[in-house]
C-alpha cells in the first residue's frame, strides 16, 4: 500500500477543458452554440476551439502568458473560454461597459499580450491602449466581427490589428495538441473586481478552482442533462458565473446575444425552449416590464445575483437601518415598493435624522407605460404603510428617471447614500 502513490495515470489535474473533449464525444452532433442564424455542434465548437488555440500559440504567446477578451455573448467569446487557456494562457475577460481609462488601467496591470476585441469595442480598445505609458509593449490585437455580417471593415482596421477572429480559426491546426496543466494550480483566469468601492483589484483562479465553482454551481442549482441556456448574463461577469464549461459538461445548448432587451428575451424563450437563464435583478425588471410578459408554456430556471432580488429578505450589515433603535431591514422594504404596479426600480438606504438616528429613504423610477397619472411621495408611503410596520416605512421618497448603477447593472447604493446624507435630517413626525 506504500507504493500507491501519486502517478500521471492516477492523478490527473482537474481543470475544466475536458468538459469540451467529453461534450464533443458525448454529444458530437448535438447543438452547442446558436447565434442567430448560425448553429455549432459538439464537434464543430471543440473543432474550432482547437483551431483557435493553435493560432493563439502560432502568435507566439507562451504559458502563463495574459491574453484578454472584450466582447458580448457571441460565439467567439463562448469558444475563448477554452480556447486561450487550451493554448496554456490565462483568460482576461474585460467588461465592455468600462471607459477607456479603467480599460488600460487593467490591460498595463494584467500585462496582457494579445487582445480579442469586439468590432464595436474597437474604438474604446484603441484609446485605452493610447493611454498606455510610451515604454509599455503592446499587445497583439485580433479582431471579432459579426458573423451576421453587420460589420463593415476599414482601413484603419489592417493597420491596428493582426487579423480577425474567423481568420485565427481557418489557419488553426484543427489537430492541435493541447497540454494539460503541469499543475491544477496553474493560473487559468484573471478577472477584476468592478471598482464598486474601489480600485479594481485582480482575482485569479486555478484549474482546479474553476473545476469545482463549475461542478459545484450544477449540483448546486441542479442542472440536468441537455440543458437549454439563454445567455442574459454577461460572460465578461465573473464568467458567465461558470457555465461556460459548466454547459458543455452537461452537453447543453448555449443560446448567444450580442444584446437583448424583454421582448427579445421572450422570443428566444419561446423560439429555442429556453430552460435555464441567469441574470441580475436588472435582468427580471426587465421581464416584468416587457409588454411580452405573459405566462411562459414551460417553466424556465432562473439564477439571479450580484444584487437582492425583489423577493430577498436577507441583507448585508451596512444596508441595515436603524431607526429608533430597531433594526430595519432596506431589502425588505424594497421588495414591497417592487409590488407597487408602478415601480420600476427602487432602492433604501438611511437617512440621517435627528430624532430617530437614521430614518428609510427610498429612491424609486418609474415604469414608462403604466397609468396616465404618477404616484406621489405620500401615495407610496400610504402604500408600504398598508404593507409593513410603521417603523420601516419610507419618511423620504425620492424619485428619479433611472437609479444610478455600476458597469455590471447593480445598483449603486454608496451613491445614494451620499444624496440621502447631503439631503441633511429628515423633519418628520416623531411618533
Amino acid at each position: 500500500m506504500e507504493e500507491l502513490k501519486p502517478r500521471p495515470a492516477n492523478s490527473s489535474p482537474l481543470t475544466p477543458l475536458g468538459f469540451l473533449e467529453r461534450a464533443a464525444t458525448v454529444y458530437g452532433d448535438c447543438p452547442s452554440v446558436v447565434y442567430s442564424n448560425t448553429t455549432y455542434t459538439w464537434s464543430q465548437t471543440h473543432r474550432r476551439c482547437l483551431q483557435v488555440a493553435s493560432s493563439i500559440a502560432s502568435l507566439g504567446i507562451k504559458r502563463g502568458h495574459v491574453v484578454s477578451v472584450m466582447a458580448p455573448n457571441v460565439p467567439a467569446m463562448y469558444e475563448l473560454h477554452f480556447a486561450v487557456p487550451m493554448a496554456g494562457a490565462i483568460l482576461n475577460n474585460i467588461n465592455t461597459r468600462l471607459d477607456a481609462h479603467t480599460v488600460s488601467v487593467l490591460l498595463r496591470h494584467s500585462e496582457s499580450k494579445l487582445i480579442f476585441v469586439d468590432h464595436l469595442s474597437r474604438s474604446l480598445v484603441l484609446e485605452a491602449l493610447s493611454l498606455l505609458p510610451p515604454n509599455t509593449q503592446r499587445p497583439l490585437l485580433v479582431l471579432i466581427t459579426d458573423q451576421d455580417g453587420d460589420y463593415q471593415d476599414s482601413s484603419s482596421s489592417a493597420v491596428d490589428f493582426c487579423g480577425t477572429y474567423e481568420s485565427l480559426v481557418e489557419k488553426g491546426d484543427p489537430q492541435f495538441r493541447w497540454d494539460l496543466p503541469s499543475s491544477e494550480w496553474d493560473p487559468m483566469i484573471l478577472n477584476y473586481t468592478s471598482g464598486t468601492t474601489s480600485a479594481p483589484k485582480g482575482v485569479v483562479h486555478c484549474h482546479r478552482g474553476i473545476f469545482i465553482i463549475t461542478v459545484n454551481s450544477l449540483i448546486d442549482w441542479g442542472v440536468r442533462e441537455q440543458p437549454v441556456y439563454l445567455w442574459t448574463l454577461p460572460m465578461f461577469h465573473a464568467n458567465g458565473w461558470s457555465y461556460p464549461w459548466g454547459i458543455a459538461a452537461v452537453g447543453g445548448t448555449n443560446i448567444c446575444l450580442r444584446k437583448f432587451d424583454g421582448p427579445t428575451i421572450f422570443s428566444l424563450i419561446k423560439e429555442h425552449g429556453v430552460t435555464h437563464m441567469c441574470g441580475a435583478p436588472v435582468v427580471l425588471n426587465m421581464l416584468t416590464s416587457s409588454p411580452k410578459n405573459q405566462p411562459l408554456e414551460n417553466p424556465v430556471h432562473i439564477l439571479t445575483a450580484g444584487a437582492p432580488p425583489p423577493a430577498a429578505i436577507k441583507d448585508r450589515s451596512k444596508d441595515v437601518i436603524i431607526s429608533g433603535g430597531e433594526n430595519l431591514s432596506s431589502v425588505e422594504v424594497e421588495s414591497v415598493l417592487y409590488t407597487h404596479p408602478a415601480v420600476n426600480e427602487a432602492a433604501v438606504v438611511a437617512r440621517p435624522d435627528e430624532f430617530w438616528g437614521e430614518t428609510p429613504c427610498a429612491f424609486v423610477s418609474l415604469r414608462e407605460e403604466g397609468s396616465s397619472r404618477n404616484p406621489t411621495e405620500k401615495e407610496i408611503m400610504e402604500f408600504c404603510r398598508a404593507k409593513l410596520p410603521h417603523y420601516m416605512v419610507p419618511k423620504t421618497v425620492v424619485f428619479k428617471d433611472e437609479l444610478p448603477k455600476t458597469s455590471t447593472g447593480k445598483i449603486q447604493k454608496f451613491v445614494l447614500r451620499e444624496i440621502a446624507r447631503a439631503m441633511g435630517s429628515s423633519r418628520v413626525s416623531r411618533m
